[in-house]
């Protein structure tokens, strides 16, 4: 068997097996693809996922705003 059959010259896909999507933001905590953009990963072609790729770590922050406590509470 070859072994560069198996190999592409694309990005792979960025998941890292946490898979939970933020009720508020619809992004994946592990990868921070949108749950659209995680169904159509396989289908599309190098040029997207390199974009989404680049785009992810702009992201996070979208995640790290606190949600709860005393600020939450009382408004402020």
């Amino acid at each position: 068997m070859r072994d560069d059959i198996w190999k592409r010259d694309e990005p792979s896909s960025p998941c890292v097996n946490i898979c939970v999507v933020h009720p508020r933001e619809r992004l994946c905590t592990g990868c921070l693809r949108s749950v659209e953009e995680i169904a159509a990963w396989g289908r599309m072609g190098e040029d997207e996922r390199r974009a989404i790729m680049a785009e992810l770590p702009a992201r996070a922050p979208r995640l790290k705003k606190r949600r709860g406590g005393r600020a939450a509470r009382t408004g402020g």
